[in-house]
């Protein structure tokens, strides 16, 4: 709880998407220290989102623990080879697809490749999500708020769709809230939207999907030290991000990914419809 970095941080501007490789610090993923135990062994795992940050996280700890993972990303090409690295340095096959899931014949074409390397699909990530921040309303155009919905639930809705065919009894589907969802922050106004939007979608198809045996749950991080915070924040909100924090950082996505691994595995056998928040403290309902 000590060991990770705190605020300030120095000035790093970077265009969107951003790159984890340039950050300071640079984001621990669990490259270093993530331990398997074979939870996941077998399984097949499609996450968007997943070239950095909370996604590069989540499969390199899927992988050890024995998953072999679908990449889905933007355009991060250097990050997500790297990711795939870390997949493959654990012994798991992997599967890198490029494209911007705003559009809907990227959310199928991301299924459809998986299947046709892996066969099926056993855990979904819903993770990828795009924001930018305003101080006013009126500096939000119709096109940014669209394509920020776009992005971040209207592809939930179509992979999800897409991918409940090719997913059998026992399956897990996992998507990425955030703690917006319950303290909306003003200047992130289309994102914190869009994250309670997730949170409802979630608790909905898990109630859909239950006669199914399907499981369906959300992750709600609170600060975590991503690509997405140094590319869409201002300076002075990068060098103090996570300081109001109970714990006076912001987290690592290492230290997310484990709840991911749990919602994931068999042994979240019972938990459905459920929201986790993973937060340094900031209290979510």
């Amino acid at each position: 709880m000590t060991d990770y970095p705190k605020p300030p941080f120095p000035k790093q501007a970077q265009a969107v998407p951003g790159s984890q490789r340039k950050m300071q610090p640079v984001p621990d993923c669990g490259e270093q220290s993530y331990k398997g135990s074979g939870r996941l062994q077998g399984k097949i795992a499609l996450i968007t989102g997943a070239d950095s940050g909370i996604g590069r996280a989540v499969a390199i700890a899927f992988a050890r623990e024995g998953a072999d993972v679908a990449i889905a990303y933007l355009n991060e090409h250097e990050d997500a080879q790297e990711t795939a690295r870390w997949v493959e340095e654990a012994g798991r096959q992997t599967l890198l697809l490029p494209g911007d899931i705003a559009h809907k014949s990227q959310c199928q074409a991301l299924v459809d490749k998986t299947v046709e390397r892996f066969g099926r699909i056993d855990i979904l990530v819903n993770n990828a999500a795009f924001q930018m921040s305003h101080d006013s309303i009126e500096d939000i155009t119709d096109e940014e708020w669209v394509m920020t919905f776009d992005v971040n639930i209207t592809a939930m809705f179509r992979i999800c769709k897409a991918a409940l065919k090719h997913m059998k009894a026992g399956s897990s589907i996992i998507n990425t809230s955030s703690v917006n969802s319950d303290l909306p922050k003003p200047t992130l106004l289309a994102y914190a939207t869009t994250k309670g939007a997730i949170a409802n979608f979630t608790g909905g198809l898990a109630q859909m999907l239950g006669p199914k045996n399907i499981r369906v749950n959300s992750v709600a991080p609170g600060p975590i030290w991503t690509p997405l915070i140094v590319s869409t924040m201002p300076d002075d909100e990068v060098q103090n991000f996570g300081s109001e924090t109970p714990l006076g950082r912001p987290g690592q996505p290492v230290e997310v990914a484990p709840i991911y691994v749990l919602l994931a595995s068999d042994e979240a056998s019972y938990i459905t419809g459920q929201r986790y928040g993973i937060t340094g403290g900031k209290p979510i309902l």
